[in-house]
């Protein structure tokens, strides 16, 4: 049919395109299946023999296929048609249909598709890990190879992979088993055997499986494995595996020599023997280890590698304390490398780590003479004048071992060989500031920090080719003020912390680092009164920890309460310093608003609203104090400007913290009005009239309140008359209204309404401000008459004010105007006391 035919087209189309790598293994896979399943259902009810042997060899690769891509439970299906397959195709030639004379031979070829089918059955069932399945499979395969011998190293191989998977999956008791069938069918032909080295092969991973699955339970296995292997074939794996099942067994010293003495009737690699000898030594077992050792030489005798088996020798006798015996081996190595014995530059490598790393546990132990003598056997092998970086930090390391025993002329002299070889290195820049803190040279270390900040700020090459990373430079910028402090250098300590600042990722570090700067920053402000360290403080600490608190939100491990912690410590430092700095008001103003910034991380509770307000209300404070003093219109206009959105913010708040609590004697209200109507009136600011008509609709305002806004109304730039003159009268109405006047203020405030509303030296006055003054005076006589408390001074102001009024008039020619005014001047003339006579 058509089906079929676009179906084996297909197939055929996969075959050849994945040999020409243009499909892979999986769309392979895919394409098979498809091409398979076509044919399947084209089959009628009786197929001829090859249309079933095609469909056998179809379902088998399409399962084998997917077994291979690792989807082997979609090959069961495929396995089972071509299982299928094999008995109608067997069932037919049982028949003899179709006319086919050689019957056999195609019965013969049928058990071979059989056999395949069930080898691919037990891979898919290991696959699955159906144990039980896989086994059933192989047994049968295992019972056919009677009739096909030529599959018995085929066989014997699958049970070896099964092996390998199974150990992997480390389950040992299924390894066992199909390593064991593995070495028992490669036995079973010898003519189509695997070959004594796959054998011995299968018999080492035997051994390996039992010694790892339960050595103490299956160690004669192991050992009867692991011996059967090397009768097989010689392999120093085998031998090495051998050793590894003694030693795990606790054998005794003879057993394990006996193992060794197998060893050298054979040909092993000087490597091999290294291992055998470290295996021997990390287990314990000297007197054969270092017995072995000792028998290696004379193996290699011409061996460029011959430096391999002293290293070790080194390594194993400081392992075991042999300190002593180590530094001999060390000290003969250093002759041979001077009379034309030297070792390979790896092996010379590795000598180099063993003694750093001997000298380093010295130097952790505080042995420093031990340590220096270690290092200077790593000298030996340098040249002189040579440049390394490795010497670099030899002679750096060896400084720092000086510096502890106080030698600090050679610990100078191991730095500036460590200068000569890596002068841009910031641990050599570290050597130099230790050694410039410590004798106390305050310019060099500051030089030296200043040095090893701009190398922290972009990493260089250096020692192993390694890359200097933030972390490096940080953690010696952090070590070098911990030095200075320790040391009492402040101004070092500073300038190692300002870098430390500028290059800490970690939160935690960064604050630690920041707070402690402050405390420096602020005692040596105290003590020297330095303005620009004031100026650094504002601008680049908090700063800083302004910033870094805002990014913070993004860092895990630096919790919301650590921030709440960290911003609560700054700004209260922030408002300390604000109060500290009264008399200077730029400093108080911006460290009140830095005090606003920072709490603005912490939870709005009313301890929090409470000095946010207050901040934003002394800065807007200071902006009008610094806006009345000598400062250009322009200048005057951005002070009055920043106090207006300070004063706009602290509202915010105000109408939040009303909401907490009972405020009634608080003056907030009361210096919000009036620092608005200051910065308002002074920028000639519209809204000011709207803010004045909420005013005159308070009724609780006091009279103080409504004399400041009087006075501010006409101080310069400010001139608005009629505001000033609206507000005064508003005093003068509550004074009126106590119910026993304050004659003084009385007296204040009426002088003020009248110098408003009578300028000095004005003659052509309207008659309607001529009758409001003239009430103003009689206001004054009324108070007067009921109290002898009206100052004598502001009566004889009225009394000469009222007759000058009078003259004036009189000059114009407003005699009866004229008669008036005097009049009224003398009617003041008897409340005066001692100057009465003067003016009679």
């Amino acid at each position: 049919t058509q089906v079929e035919e676009g179906a084996i087209s297909l197939w055929n189309w996969a075959v050849t395109k994945h040999m020409g790598s243009v499909v892979n293994d999986e769309q392979r896979a895919k394409l098979r299946f498809v091409a398979c399943r076509l044919v399947c259902l084209c089959e009628g009810s009786d197929p001829l023999e090859g249309t079933i042997r095609r469909q056998i060899l179809m379902s088998m690769k399409t399962g084998k296929g997917w077994i291979d891509i690792g989807k082997a439970d979609l090959a069961d299906g495929f396995l089972e048609i071509a299982m299928s397959s094999i008995e109608k195709l067997y069932a037919k030639l049982l028949k003899g249909s179709d006319g086919e004379a050689d019957t056999d031979v195609h019965k013969a070829d049928v058990e071979k598709n059989l056999f395949k089918v069930l080898s691919y059955q037990a891979e898919s069932a290991v696959a699955q890990g159906d144990f039980q399945k896989a086994v059933m499979c192989v047994q049968r395969c295992k019972d056919m190879l009677m009739k096909l011998p030529k599959e018995t190293c085929y066989l014997s191989i699958l049970c070896y992979n099964f092996g390998v998977e199974t150990y992997e999956w480390k389950r040992y008791e299924q390894s066992s088993f199909w390593l064991s069938q593995s070495y028992d069918i490669g036995k079973m032909d010898m003519k189509y055997c695997v070959g004594k080295e796959m054998q011995a092969k299968v018999l080492r991973l035997l051994a390996t499986t039992y010694f790892e699955w339960d050595c103490n339970l299956y160690l004669d296995k192991a050992l009867k494995a692991i011996s059967l292997a090397n009768q097989e074939n010689l392999h120093p794996a085998g031998f090495f595996l051998k050793v590894r099942i003694l030693l795990k067994s606790g054998a005794s010293d003879e057993d394990i020599n006996s193992a060794v003495a197998e060893f050298l009737h054979h040909e092993m690699s000087l490597d091999f023997c290294l291992n055998t000898a470290k295996l021997l030594l990390e287990h314990g077992r000297e007197s054969v280890g270092f017995d072995f050792l000792k028998s290696v030489p004379e193996r290699f005798e011409s061996s460029p590698d011959l430096g391999k088996i002293t290293l070790l020798h080194i390594e194993f006798l400081l392992h075991n304390k042999r300190e002593l015996l180590a530094k001999q081996k060390v000290e003969e190595i250093i002759i041979g490398h001077y009379t034309g014995k030297q070792l390979l530059p790896e092996a010379l490598n590795r000598l180099h780590i063993i003694l750093w790393d001997r000298a380093a546990k010295h130097y952790e132990a505080k042995s420093y003479s031990e340590a220096l003598h270690w290092y200077s056997y790593s000298v030996s092998f340098y040249t002189p004048g040579q440049i390394d970086q490795n010497l670099a930090k030899l002679q750096r390391n060896m400084a720092s071992c000086y510096l502890h025993l106080k030698q600090v002329d050679k610990a100078k002299e191991a730095v500036k060989e460590a200068e000569r070889c890596d002068p841009n290195s910031i641990f050599t820049k570290f050597s130099v500031y230790k050694i410039a803190v410590m004798e106390k040279d305050t310019d060099k270390a500051v030089e030296a920090v200043i040095e090893m900040g701009k190398l922290a700020e972009k990493p260089s090459q250096h020692e192993d080719k390694l890359r200097v990373d933030e972390n490096t430079g940080t953690n010696l910028l952090s070590l070098a003020a911990q030095i200075a402090l320790e040391n009492e250098q402040q101004v070092v300590a500073i300038k190692a912390l300002e870098y430390l600042s500028e290059h800490l990722q970690d939160c935690q570090q960064l604050f630690a680092a920041l707070k402690c700067l402050v405390r420096l920053m602020l005692s040596k402000v105290m003590a020297e009164n330095e303005e620009k360290s004031v100026s650094y403080v504002l601008n680049n600490t908090f700063s800083a920890a302004h910033k870094r608190l805002a990014e913070s939100f993004t860092e895990e491990k630096f919790t919301g309460d650590m921030r709440i912690f960290e911003a609560h410590w700054f700004r209260k430092v922030a408002w300390n310093l604000a109060v500290q700095f009264g008399d200077c008001p730029e400093k108080m103003r911006d460290f009140f608003l830095l005090s606003f910034k920072l709490s603005q991380f912490c939870p709005s509770d009313k301890a929090v609203l409470i000095a946010q307000k207050t901040c934003l209300l002394m800065a807007a404070a200071v902006d009008l104090e610094m806006g009345r003093q000598e400062v250009t219109p322009s200048e005057q206009t951005e002070l009055l400007t920043q106090a207006l959105q300070h004063l706009q913010a602290c509202k915010e708040i105000w109408k939040v913290l009303k909401l907490t609590g009972d405020f009634v004697k608080d003056p907030t209200d009361t210096l919000l009005l009036l620092y608005e109507f200051e910065a308002r009136s002074k920028l000639n600011d519209p809204k000011l009239y709207n803010l004045m008509e909420s005013v005159w609709e308070q009724p609780q305002i006091e009279v103080k309140t409504l004399e400041i806004i009087a006075s501010l109304a006409m101080e310069s730039p400010a001139r608005y008359p009629v505001l000033c003159k609206k507000a005064l009268k508003s005093a003068l109405n509550l004074h009126r209204k106590q119910t026993v006047i304050d004659a003084v203020k009385f007296s204040k405030c009426l002088h003020s309404l009248i110098n408003l509303s009578l300028p000095t030296g004005l003659t052509d006055l309207d008659a309607c401000v001529l009758q409001e003054v003239w009430d103003y005076f009689e206001d004054a006589l009324s108070v007067v008459n009921s109290t002898d408390a009206y100052p004598e001074m502001e009566i004889l102001w009225l009394m000469t004010r009222a007759w000058n009024t009078g003259i004036f008039q009189y000059t114009v020619g407003k005699y009866k105007e004229a008669e008036q005014w005097c009049g009224l001047g003398m009617r003041f003339l008897n409340h005066l006391g001692s100057l009465k006579k003067s003016y009679e």
